[in-house]
């Protein structure tokens, strides 16, 4: 169970942070856990959207990266921020998907609002972020108008 933090006004509303283990398996698991913190958070965006995204980045950290993957995720209420990161340093760049792959980063640029690669110490992030829709507005107060009938 990935570990939820609510937060004050001023930081995200959630954030979640787990390892994961060198295996394909690792799929599933970071497919459940973003779900059930989506959920957790009251996302309101595309749930789908971001469980798919999670799948393609978690791949390719497994498949073209090194280490265990470390999987984060931040809700805010403007969105959700997901993130990969691998201890290989070399960044991933596109490649002209085919029969044999190169599908995931095409995907996360259709998928998600924008995204990026980031080096960091021992490695890189593959980040992505989905803007959520906004809040319904309240319903407009009703004027009264008129004599009452007594």
């Amino acid at each position: 169970m990935p570990e939820i933090m609510r937060m004050g006004k001023s930081t995200p509303p959630c954030e979640v942070e787990r390892r994961l283990a060198e295996d394909l398996d690792s799929i599933t698991e970071a497919r459940q856990v973003i779900s059930r913190a989506l959920e957790a958070c009251g996302y309101r965006g595309e749930h789908d959207m971001v469980v798919l995204a999670v799948s393609e980045l978690v791949t390719n950290a497994l498949i073209h990266g090194a280490g265990a993957p470390v999987l984060r995720l931040s809700c805010q209420e403007r969105g959700v921020r997901l993130e990969v990161a691998d201890s290989r340093p070399e960044l991933p760049r596109p490649r002209e998907p085919d029969a044999d792959g190169g599908w995931g980063l095409h995907v996360i640029d259709q998928l998600a609002t924008c995204w990026g690669i980031s080096p960091q110490r021992g490695g890189k992030v593959v980040w992505c972020e989905f803007a959520a829709p906004p809040a319904p507005a309240p319903p407009a107060p009703v004027a009264v108008t008129g004599e009452s009938a007594t």
